[in-house]
């Protein structure tokens, strides 16, 4: 009996270690996968500037927001948040952290963060901006870069776009002598160039000049409006009121827009039932994007379908961007070379080695200016067109930098400072283009370097890189290489900017062109 209980005994002592053993691993296992699936809820927020009940930090804003939040990290580091009114905003300002949201978690911040106004604007989201992440935003995406963006369309639509640069040209060549709104010229350029494409010839004469003419106009407004602060996104349970009345003036703008494209398709509309049944059938490389977009529609069969509401969306995106973007970049260009004529002199000098003063510029001759490109480049550094760029909004909560990024609050990258970071470019400052010449990095505009984001990066990466990337270098070579430019007697440059929907020159450029070609037949 006594054996008995003594080996009963032993087996419970062998027992009680095991089970404790095995009680304190699965106490440690639980724990770890409790602290796993925590860390989200225990991770902080990241620091910030202190704000006032209700409506956060709102009265401290700078109304160079790019340069506010810029200053704002170097007290904070490179990840902060701000209140905007109910809205928490987090501010990214390195290129480490930018490449966490925008590449390691770039699925859960494809969203955008829109705005009232802005929804209007898209035709409530249906354009490619702000469009959620998902089988709508990826099929317009996809119409948008196969059918005018791609390497074949934009080859195919080649002769249109020197067309269309040589009558900028001739323009400016009737002002020759005159003070000149050079953002104007290009503006008006580029306008044409992106209508030419879209839609072709579908505007002549007298409906042509009007709608140009009006174009710059109605834009102005609408990118205006846009940049203002509107309370139904400080605080969105009041966006249903409009207290501002920001969502009814947008809708009138919008009216003029969509009046014009309703206008331009019901007349395409009209040119193909008069056509010969056997030429409906163009050839691709005589459809402009207009002919594609309409025979999608009446094809159907898609997954998202198209509709006439997604063309003007469409249409609204590109004239919008294509215009304001190109004509900001090369008016910021002009600027930096008037500052600095040594420059422009080496810009020219390539310039008259690769076309001379016998001949225009051509697209073909851009791959063999690499000075230009550099200039280009640095432009699109110092002066990003969107300095934040489009804030997105994650989906889902998670770690950003070891910080807490809530669902639903507003990103911005702040790629106007992370282009200007001393840790990162050497004299950060100057306009000096020869740093992207002496490189061993190509710095192109794919968004894969963190340190050089001009267009962004990830799925949201701007559409229009392969016309923007031509254009700007097209426009500013033409003008560079047709005129020699000065400032009007008594004026002085000044390079404030204006933080809005595309960073700008708070004052327009005004400059006298003089001729350069040897041959004035060139400029007709």
């Amino acid at each position: 009996m006594s054996k008995a209980l003594s080996w009963c005994l032993e087996t419970s002592k062998d027992e009680y270690r095991a089970v404790l053993i095995l009680s304190l691993l699965l106490i440690v296992i639980t724990w770890w996968i409790l602290k796993i699936r925590s860390r989200k809820e225990k991770a902080s927020l990241p620091p910030g500037p202190w704000g006032l009940p209700i409506i956060g930090n709102l009265p401290f804003l700078d109304p160079q927001l790019h340069r506010y939040f810029d200053k704002l990290s170097i007290k904070y580091g490179p990840i902060l948040k701000v209140q905007l009114g109910s809205k928490l905003a987090m501010v990214l300002n390195s290129p480490e952290i930018a490449k966490e949201v925008l590449k390691d978690h770039d699925a859960n911040f494809a969203d955008r963060d829109v705005p009232a106004a802005g929804f209007v604007a898209s035709y409530g989201a249906l354009d490619i901006v702000y469009a959620p992440y998902g089988d709508h935003w990826r099929m317009m995406r996809k119409v948008c870069v196969r059918e005018l963006l791609s390497p074949g369309r934009l080859k195919a639509l080649y002769t249109v776009r020197g067309r269309e640069v040589q009558e900028m040209v001739n323009k400016v060549h009737s002002k020759i002598g005159q003070s000149i709104d050079i953002g104007e010229h290009v503006f008006l350029g580029m306008f044409n160039i992106l209508t030419s494409m879209m839609w072709g010839n579908t505007l002549e004469g007298v409906e042509r000049v009007r709608v140009t003419t009006n174009y710059r106009k109605v834009a102005k407004k609408l990118v205006a409006l846009s940049a203002e602060a509107n309370i139904s996104d400080l605080f969105p349970v009041l966006a249903r009121f409009d207290l501002q009345g920001k969502e009814r003036r947008m809708k009138e703008i919008l009216g003029w827009f969509d009046q014009i494209y309703e206008f331009v398709i019901n007349k395409r509309r009209k040119m193909e039932s008069q056509q010969d049944p056997e030429s409906k059938h163009k050839d691709i490389e005589n459809q402009d994007f207009l002919d594609v977009l309409l025979q999608l529609i009446d094809q159907g069969g898609q997954k998202t379908q198209l509709t006439i509401t997604h063309i003007k969306a469409l249409f609204l995106d590109i004239t919008l961007a294509g215009t304001k973007s190109t004509s900001s970049t090369v008016e910021w260009a002009l600027t930096e070379l008037l500052k600095q004529p040594e420059i422009m002199k080496r810009a020219q000098e390539e310039l008259d080695q690769v076309v001379g003063l016998n001949n225009r510029v051509e697209e073909i001759h851009l791959s063999k200016l690499p000075y230009l490109d550099a200039i280009v480049k640095e432009v699109f550094r110092l002066y990003p067109t969107a300095a934040l760029l489009i804030p997105r909004v994650p989906r889902e909560s998670c770690i950003i930098g070891g910080y807490l990024i809530p669902r639903g609050s507003k990103i911005f990258v702040n790629v106007w400072a992370m282009q200007r970071d001393p840790k990162y470019w050497s004299d950060p400052l100057e306009f000096r283009p020869e740093r992207f010449l002496n490189s061993t990095n190509d710095w192109n505009y794919d968004g894969n370097d963190f340190r050089y984001l001009p267009f962004g990066s990830g799925r949201r990466i701007c559409v229009g890189i392969p016309i923007a990337e031509k254009m700007v270098s097209y426009l500013l070579a033409s003008l560079l290489h047709s005129f020699n430019w000065e400032l009007p007697q008594g004026t002085k440059l000044d390079l404030a900017e204006e933080f809005g929907f595309v960073l700008s020159k708070k004052i327009p450029l005004l400059a006298v062109p003089s001729p350069r070609l040897l041959d004035y037949k060139l400029y007709d």
